[in-house]
């Protein structure tokens, strides 16, 4: 058995979900620069998590998850998936992000298993909290550790754009930087050169 571990905002999905859901709700810009300096490794992931998801504070949920179901795909989605599965991988993705999109895109991607976080919700809006698994920079790598003590997989294939993406790939046998920062590329065994994921497919040959 062989693992696959995938990024989602940005990687899987064309978006940021924090972002988009900001735009919607008329507080775009704050979030977006907050989210800019955490993926460039500028700032603590932990606290500008916090920060950005005390924004949504009183938005409509119905709406947000709704928002959350309709994000973009990267080209290339739903086959590279495919043809990892068929290669012998299983197909995991580790977000910062938010349940909504990920449990959608995991039943719509035919992936082996989602791990995110979770917008908190009283009386049908979004309170500005949030929680999970996934809140520190460090979070990803931890999990990743969790998966290969539990399935000793033969080789570990990790896909990301983002700086909390590098620890995970410090444990992979492959790392991809895909639609990358800086720092991202820099940590990683091979840069995508395209914004097509079945690129990842051709780094395996």
């Amino acid at each position: 058995m062989k693992l696959a571990v995938f990024d989602f905002d940005s990687t899987l999905v064309d978006a940021e979900t924090i972002e988009v859901l900001a735009q919607n709700y008329g507080v775009g810009q704050a979030v977006e620069n907050a989210t800019e300096l955490a993926m460039a490794g500028k700032a603590d992931f932990y606290t500008s998590l916090l920060s950005r998801a005390s924004l949504l504070k009183g938005m409509d949920a119905m709406w947000a998850e709704e928002i959350c179901q309709n994000l973009p795909l990267h080209l290339g989605a739903l086959e590279v998936v495919q043809g990892l599965h068929a290669l012998g991988y299983k197909v995991v993705c580790l977000s910062g992000g938010f349940k909504w999109a990920t449990g959608y895109f995991k039943e719509k991607l035919g992936l082996d298993a989602d791990f995110s976080n979770t917008l908190h919700v009283r009386d049908g809006f979004l309170t500005g909290q949030v929680s999970g698994p996934l809140m520190r920079g460090d979070s990803k790598a931890e999990i990743l550790a969790s998966l290969q003590s539990l399935l000793k997989p033969k080789h570990t294939l990790a896909i990301g754009d983002g700086a909390n993406d590098i620890g995970m790939f410090k444990l992979a046998d492959l790392s991809v930087a895909f639609n990358a920062k800086e720092i991202t590329k820099k940590a990683a065994s091979v840069v995508a050169q395209t914004l097509d994921l079945r690129e990842i497919l051709e780094c395996l040959k």
